[in-house]
């Protein structure tokens, strides 16, 4: 094998012509460790050259750029190397004066193909130490990195291509009420699409990105009660069944338990702020009144059976959270189920769960339709999980781009492969 083919296929490269390949001694005045560095100088083959970095479209040289530059390969063994050539700009008719295109590297990186596509999987693999130490590279050019991949992924794929049905959600990504809007498709399980922000413009630039004709064909959009989803899906898909997952309805249950709760309990404490017996008799029972019958523990059990005894109130409340659970789970008859647990609630002279049957009512169709149609937002919830983990991962991420584009790559279908082997 010719010694310029053995050193193409060291740094993964194609297209390419190595010119001369040298070791580069650090200044003896320089601080840190001091390693040598390969310098490998090189050109793009003929056919490659002068070509526009965006588009590849062949172009007319322009002038010389800022002469020479590099471009990180990865290590060689312990050592660094990097890819040293001319930079020269191109006019192109589309994109005007920009840099000629180079087959080793994506326009305007820093790092060959081989590296970027080798931090991209250990970012949706390893944790932030792992990467920044074995790479040798700041956390936030790992951001970069992705962005760069997903985006290639992006022009390659049509992620959106065949959605039917569909979860919507949002997730918390940082304080002060910073949020992505996220969809999900549940045929295949896969993160499809995902914006900062939380509201209907955020989610009008999902369907706009989709297509009339494309918007038309979903069937099925599961989500909770936030109006701002229900309108822009109205809107957008008029023809979709929406679908309210039995968990939320649950959990404004369980809220209204818990509103319950602390009026018994600051009636037991008679209003001056001292505990009383009464109080402390409630004391931690908010974990007995929250859990499923079936996974109390001796002790709850007990807790839960004074509670029925000495606060009737806040008992008659834990029931009617039960009794609305067990109605979601009635199949074919949960309509009718929900309905007397509706006229229950209406008779129960408990305030929380007076307004609570009023936004069931509100909210009929989609949740019955849970029931109707087999679908819930578990998938969806599942996800915000993942990301959740992706967050504190991607902590110290410059912008939600950066963290998108890692949650893309890890839970979208698309993982990236390890240089030179065959995609799994």
């Amino acid at each position: 094998m010719r010694f310029a083919r053995i050193w193409t296929r060291l740094l993964g490269v194609e297209k390419t012509v190595i010119e001369l390949v040298e070791a580069e001694e650090p200044d003896a005045g320089e601080d840190g460790p001091e390693d040598v560095l390969i310098v490998v100088h090189a050109r793009p083959a003929k056919g490659r050259r002068q070509r526009c970095g965006i588009c590849q479209r062949r172009c007319a040289r322009y002038d010389n750029g800022e002469g020479r530059r590099r471009w990180r390969a990865l290590d060689l063994g312990t050592l660094q190397a990097v890819i040293e050539a001319d930079a020269p700009r191109v006019s192109c008719p589309e994109h005007g004066v920009v840099v000629a295109s180079v087959p080793w590297a994506r326009h305007g990186a820093g790092h060959t193909l081989p590296f970027d596509d080798q931090v991209a999987w250990l970012a949706t693999h390893c944790s932030k130490t792992a990467i920044t130490q074995l790479m040798r590279i700041g956390w936030r050019t790992v951001g970069n990195i992705c962005t760069r991949a997903w985006a290639e992924v992006g022009e390659r794929v049509d992620r959106l291509a065949g959605l039917r049905r569909i979860g919507i959600d949002e997730i918390s990504y940082k304080r002060h009420h910073k949020y992505l809007t996220i969809v999900v498709d549940h045929a295949s399980g896969h993160l499809v699409w995902a914006e900062a922000g939380r509201d209907k413009a955020t989610l009008r630039k999902f369907f706009d990105l989709l297509g009339e004709e494309r918007s038309q064909k979903i069937t099925h959009v599961s989500a909770d009660a936030a109006d701002w989803i229900a309108t822009v899906v109205a809107e957008r898909c008029p023809n979709a069944v929406r679908v309210m997952d039995p968990f939320h309805t649950v959990q404004w249950a369980t809220d209204a338990l818990d509103t319950v709760r602390r009026q018994v309990w600051n009636d037991e404490r008679g209003g001056n702020g001292r505990a009383t017996a009464g109080s402390k008799s409630l004391k931690r029972a908010r974990w007995a009144l929250w859990k499923n019958p079936e996974d109390l523990t001796t002790g709850q059990q007990a807790q839960l059976a004074f509670i029925a005894k000495a606060h009737p109130v806040l008992h008659r409340a834990y029931l009617l959270k039960e009794g609305l659970r067990m109605a979601l789970k009635q199949g074919q008859e949960t309509a009718q189920a929900l309905w007397d647990w509706v006229l229950w609630a209406r008779r129960s002279r408990l305030e929380p769960f007076v307004k609570l049957q009023r936004s069931i009512v509100k909210h009929w169709d989609a949740i019955t339709a849970a029931a109707d149609h087999g679908l819930s937002n578990g998938l969806v919830e599942s996800m915000n999980t993942k990301i959740r983990l992706i967050t504190r991962m991607a902590f110290g991420f410059k912008d939600a781009n950066a963290l998108i584009a890692l949650a893309m790559l890890s839970l979208g279908g698309h993982r990236p492969h390890l240089p030179g082997r065959q995609a799994a």
